[in-house]
């Protein structure tokens, strides 16, 4: 039997006034889906633990059945991970955007979505200008990369209370920087960025172009490289994991998931998502198991664009949901779930710790009679899991 996880990021919604008090997902034509959900199982899942930040690292983690208040060490570790950055014991990785602030708020946590061989010049000018034999900066994708620093002493980095720069969309930055006894040496190198990035050819372009420049760094969620056990060790199920974000990717890699590299994924609106479902279809013939990750949505929730959100969930079910079904010819060869790590409201623009619904689908999944699947009718349901490992555990349990 075959398993395959499908988390469109930050799905989950609330109801809207200008969709008449409906969700995206709601409005959204999701023929696949609601079939899944009529001949299948909605329920609901906790996967921010209460007391947890709801990042994507936490849901994630906790959505491939590893608990987060166990496991998580930080954001940046895990994309270290898929960057092929070995941390040492006396290094420590920051998560390290480039962003666009205007007046001293938060303009944009992605200088509009940076292209990549624009962030590639300017990481390798922010490396030129500050770094050192214990300070690198490591170029990631777009708007994503990392700053890791060598230090003996590097509790005192973790000590630092850092925040993500897209829960703080219009806000004034000052009331949001890294707070602690030791966040001056990064608090230096966020406001020594302004003066490399300020002025660079390339945020000249963008400003005429009518961009967001790239003109400063943002540093949030430091974290030394986590100690896991191999998914198959776990669960005795070899897999695979698809995704355009290095966060998800670099977790995969440290639990020992295949990467499975498709061609034209961005991370945005405009990424590949029929080659997502092709490619995890071919990953299934050697594999057991595939978690196939879509970042748009909640880049759309991020920001608050309506439009884009419901664009998003309808070419996720047309095109991953629908070919992954229309692939196998008998429901009893495969389960399939569909879960959104967390919720990313248009309303609020950010991710918030309210549970999720899900379809669960397959082998001895019985049909409860559900004829849509939103967040209506998985708040309607009685089945609900208190968080992501045992909603795996089910899922996978006739393996185990």
């Amino acid at each position: 039997m075959k398993y395959i996880l499908i988390v469109p990021d930050g799905m989950a919604d609330l109801p809207l006034e200008l969709l008449a008090e409906k969700t995206p997902l709601e409005v959204a034509k999701t023929p696949n889906m609601d079939y899944l959900a009529q001949h299948g199982r909605v329920g609901r899942v906790r996967t921010i633990p209460k007391g947890m930040s709801a990042g994507s690292d936490v849901a994630n983690m906790s959505l491939l059945g590893y608990d987060p208040k166990k496991y998580l060490y930080g954001r940046a570790p895990l994309e270290a991970a898929n960057l092929n950055i070995h941390l040492h014991e006396d290094e420590v990785a920051f998560r390290c955007n480039l962003v666009t602030v205007e007046d001293e708020k938060m303009a944009d946590y992605s200088a509009g979505h940076i292209r990549n061989e624009e962030a590639k010049v300017l990481i390798q000018e922010l490396n030129q200008k500050l770094g050192s034999d214990k300070i690198k900066f490591y170029e990631g994708k777009s708007y994503r990369h990392l700053l890791v620093v060598k230090d003996p002493d590097v509790k005192r980095y973790l000590d630092i209370e850092t925040t993500p720069p897209h829960d703080i969309l219009g806000k004034d930055i000052k009331k949001y920087l890294p707070k602690g006894k030791f966040a001056e040496l990064i608090l230096g190198f966020m406001e020594k960025s302004r003066e490399v990035l300020r002025d660079h050819p390339i945020n000249q372009v963008r400003i005429d172009l009518k961009e967001n420049p790239a003109n400063m760094i943002w540093l949030w969620s430091q974290g030394q490289k986590p100690q896991m056990p191999l998914f198959v060790e776990k669960y005795n199920l070899k897999g695979g994991i698809i995704s355009a974000v290095d966060l998800v990717n670099g977790l995969g890699k440290l639990i020992g998931l295949e990467i499975v590299k498709v061609p034209g994924i961005t991370g945005y609106y405009d990424t590949n998502y029929l080659g997502k479902a092709e490619y995890a279809l071919k990953a299934l013939k050697k594999n057991d198991f595939v978690y196939i990750h879509i970042e748009a949505p909640d880049e759309a929730g991020h920001n608050g664009d309506i439009k884009a959100k419901i664009s998003c969930i309808e070419h996720i079910d047309k095109d991953i949901v629908g070919t992954v079904l229309n692939y196998f010819k008998s429901h009893d060869d495969i389960r399939i779930l569909v879960v959104p790590d967390h919720p990313t409201p248009i309303k609020l623009r950010t991710h918030t710790d309210d549970p999720v619904g899900f379809i669960m689908f397959g082998k001895n999944i019985p049909e409860s009679g559900t004829q849509e699947f939103n967040e209506k009718t998985a708040k309607e349901s009685d089945w609900a899991f208190e968080n992501g490992e045992s909603l795996i555990n089910f899922f996978i349990k006739e393996h185990l």
